[in-house]
């Protein structure tokens, strides 16, 4: 198969709908903290609207949003860190995507936002993720026990980071 042609834009508030189908899809359903049920208007609402200290990231390919990852920056003494979440399509999954999107996010964080500490929390059984994130230099730092509700059970997180010297 060939590689994907991606673009990597900022998410808009026209992407509501693909970004919706996105954070609807099974897998962004389990392996995200994400609720089930999120509606267009809510997508629409978000990406109008967003928080000044909040950068959100597409991923696209023939037109179509096949993933975002957003980048939340940290306040007064916690300045110089970001906090990372990502989601790739389910049938876009292993395609580069997850990858284009992570170098785009460290690149906005480290060379344009000047953070030097990037953070992220992953399922541990998750392990797609974690070794996209290991592959970006992310390290594991802790795991928390029973973390997040997760279609009725209760899963455990790695709690990773990545930083600059």
């Amino acid at each position: 198969m060939p590689p994907l042609d991606i673009t990597i834009r900022a998410l808009e508030p026209s992407d509501a709908d693909d970004f919706c189908a996105l954070l609807n899809a099974p897998l962004a359903q389990s392996m995200t903290a994400g609720l089930p049920y999120f509606s267009r208007e809510q997508a629409r609402q978000m990406l109008a609207n967003p928080p000044e200290s909040f950068y959100a990231l597409a991923a696209v390919v023939d037109g179509r949003v096949v993933g975002s990852c957003s980048l939340r920056l940290g306040a007064r003494r916690q300045r110089h860190l970001g906090q990372i979440g990502i989601s790739v399509r389910d049938d876009y999954a292993g395609q580069g995507i997850g990858s284009a999107l992570m170098a785009a996010v460290i690149d906005l964080a480290e060379n344009w936002l000047g953070l030097t500490r990037l953070e992220l929390q992953v399922y541990t059984d998750n392990a797609r993720a974690i070794q996209l994130y290991e592959k970006f230099g992310f390290q594991i730092e802790g795991t928390m026990r029973r973390q997040a509700l997760s279609d009725g059970a209760y899963v455990d997180a790695h709690f990773m980071a990545r930083i600059k010297e």
